[in-house]
């Protein structure tokens, strides 16, 4: 069972996969408090991009909290059914965009500067082969220019996954929630 966890949808359950589908992997509830505790003041107004949005959960968080858009990316269908299925139940699709594309490949669909950039990529793909899609996506997010001069990029990973410094970017945060990391970048 996935909650929004606060704001104006507070307790509100979000339409997932089936529990024997693991080809997402939506973020524990415990971590997301303490992602949204860390950007509550700067999260009212912005514009937020959710890369590898599988279920929409991290960004319709973000409606919920005071957000004024958030423009979801994924590349499966299923994924982007659920994220569209979970907008419409909550009447958020018009402060909402749905870009279908691999997000590495596809970072010239993204026409704005965020306030607020998440990133959850999958850590494994379909044959249980690990990935490593933080550096990537982080390298072209300032490639791109996409983040306005006082930004955030948050990124999710498996500690394991090896990610170098990013020129243009400076980790400024990092919190640890078993196998996962969190960092928080600004320019």
């Amino acid at each position: 069972m996935l909650k929004i966890i606060g704001g104006t949808f507070k307790g509100r359950q979000l339409k997932t996969l089936p529990k024997d589908d693991f080809s997402i992997r939506p973020m524990l509830g415990m971590m997301k408090k303490s992602v949204f505790d860390i950007i509550t003041p700067v999260l009212p107004d912005s514009l937020f991009l959710d890369l590898y949005a599988g279920v929409g959960s991290v960004g319709i968080e973000a409606l919920s909290r005071g957000a004024k858009k958030v423009v979801f990316a994924e590349i499966s269908d299923k994924s982007i059914a659920l994220v569209k299925y979970n907008l419409k139940m909550l009447q958020l699709e018009d402060k909402a965009d749905i870009i279908k594309c691999d997000v590495i490949k596809g970072f010239p669909k993204f026409q704005n500067k965020y306030d607020i950039i998440f990133l959850g990529p999958p850590y494994k793909d379909g044959a249980k082969n690990a990935l490593a899609l933080t550096y990537p996506t982080l390298k072209n997010i300032v490639l791109f220019s996409m983040l306005k001069e006082n930004g955030i990029v948050i990124s999710q990973r498996h500690r394991n996954e090896p990610v170098d410094e990013v020129v243009g970017l400076n980790n400024y945060r990092t919190e640890k929630y078993g196998d996962t990391v969190v960092c928080f970048y600004r320019m």
